[in-house]
């Protein structure tokens, strides 16, 4: 099978499971990345001859086209050469971007929606409900059950709406956590929804009674200015560590030594919500206990009790108690953590979304094309 992986960004640091489709998909998979009109294929200089692209460049120049005319004739005589069967493109703003290229292509599409574009009514608006989406694409694919709901309210077809949840790179199948230290970990761009100011602010009273605690700060964004303020207003400059961006190998190594891990996760203002965070299933799967909050995804995967402690969103409070517990029940957060690494790797896998996205994609190359 010929798999056309249409992304709108070439392997940013935060979207690391595209990268997983990109990189575990079987078959000949073509990475095509960048907006319309500026679209580049990875591993190619150039989507097709010098020759070619003066050809189109002619034909829109005596006919007054747009200059994307060019790209997106060069993008659609790629796909031909490559005798691409079916597109995978990931969110549903990428995919509403590149409608009519789509349309014209004729080759069956299967869209993939991953947060902010199915969550933020701006952009739902902006992109007409994705009703031309919707009826263009043979496959919707939505990575929690929350996301399938807001999907569904909008107008997307049940019968074409699959619920597929990420799956952690395996390396971290291999993490055991040693849980000597008094140590949180927390990874994420530092934007609203993560909302990293309230895991500083549950911490703060966590160091009141474990004043040797520690909470490192992994990744970086629009908030992180604030939130360093903060940690400088509360005087927990010793306790609390901004490490920016850090390599897997790095997350897996802190947590080994970690405690666990802390996401307090919301729904911004602008309605902008996680998908299903990666980071939560990687530090579950590596067997650390999952603190965070009820939102998105999360619930669908940290099962509270048991696999984690979940509160409610913006219930500061209650993420402290749930951080102070397992401080104080080193047992019970080796319990929790256990029980997380069996969970995640029966329901939850890499293997698992991979084979559920192999198996999406071969049934929709089977569509009699346009």
């Amino acid at each position: 099978m010929n798999i056309a992986i249409f992304s709108p960004n070439q392997n940013p640091y935060s979207e690391t499971f595209i990268q997983a489709h990109k990189n575990y998909l079987k078959g000949n998979v073509s990475y095509y990345y960048g907006g319309k009109g500026t679209m580049q294929i990875e591993g190619q200089d150039k989507l097709v001859s010098t020759a070619t692209k003066w050809k189109y460049r002619i034909i829109g120049k005596l006919n007054n086209y747009s200059y994307s005319y060019i790209n997106e004739q060069a993008i659609l005589a790629s796909l031909k050469i490559k005798t691409i069967d079916v597109v995978l493109v990931e969110y549903g703003t990428h995919a509403h971007n590149l409608l009519e290229l789509l349309k014209t292509s004729g080759i069956p599409t299967v869209v993939h929606f991953h947060g902010y574009d199915a969550s933020v009514s701006k952009v739902i608006e902006n992109c007409n409900s994705y009703k031309g989406v919707f009826a263009l694409a043979h496959k919707i694919i939505a990575v929690s059950r929350k996301m399938e709901q807001m999907l569904l309210n909008i107008g997307c077809p049940k019968d074409k709406l699959i619920y597929n949840v990420y799956g952690p790179q395996p390396e971290f199948e291999a993490v055991s956590p040693l849980f000597t230290k008094k140590q949180f970990i927390s990874i994420g761009r530092f934007t609203d929804k993560k909302a990293p100011y309230y895991t500083i602010m549950a911490f703060k009273e966590v160091v009141k009674k474990h004043p040797d605690a520690r909470l490192f700060l992994a990744g970086d964004g629009v908030l992180m200015n604030t939130c360093q303020n903060l940690v400088k207003q509360y005087q927990l400059e010793n306790e609390v560590q901004f490490l920016g961006i850090i390599t897997p190998k790095t997350y897996r190594n802190l947590l080994l030594e970690s405690l666990a891990f802390v996401q307090h996760s919301i729904a911004a203002e602008n309605g902008d919500m996680e998908g299903t965070p990666l980071a939560v299933l990687e530090a579950s799967v590596a067997g650390l206990p999952i603190i965070a909050t009820k939102h998105a995804g999360i619930p669908d995967v940290i099962v509270d009790g048991e696999t984690g402690l979940l509160c409610e969103e913006h219930d500061v409070a209650a993420m402290a108690n749930n951080m102070l517990q397992l401080l104080d029940d080193i047992e019970y957060a080796k319990q929790l953590g256990a029980t997380g690494k069996k969970h995640i790797l029966e329901y939850f896998s890499m293997q698992r979304h991979i084979q559920n996205l192999q198996d999406i994609l071969e049934e929709a190359s089977k569509v009699i094309r346009i």
